[in-house]
């Protein structure tokens, strides 16, 4: 689940604790919004600490090896032909 999946749980379990007056037989929706608003900041903090481990940065360490040529020049090599 990505970060907007997160805020979307956060934004419906809000609206279901705060903004709602319905009433259901055997469900409680003030707890069922908790329960969503809980796991969407359990998934927030939990997002943003995976994306802080991806931003470290290593420096590369390519080594550039230059290759010198030995040895006679048959005409194919230097790609003119004979």
């Amino acid at each position: 689940m990505g970060l907007g999946g997160c805020i979307i749980l956060i934004a419906v379990g809000a609206i279901l604790t705060f903004a709602t007056d319905w009433h259901m037989n055997g469900v409680n929706l003030d707890l069922v919004g908790v329960i969503l608003m809980i796991v969407g900041l359990i998934g927030v903090t939990t997002f943003s600490s995976i994306a802080r481990r991806r931003r470290v940065m290593v420096p590369p360490t390519t080594t550039v090896v230059e290759e010198e040529r030995h040895g006679r020049r048959d005409g194919y090599s230097d790609g003119y032909g004979i």
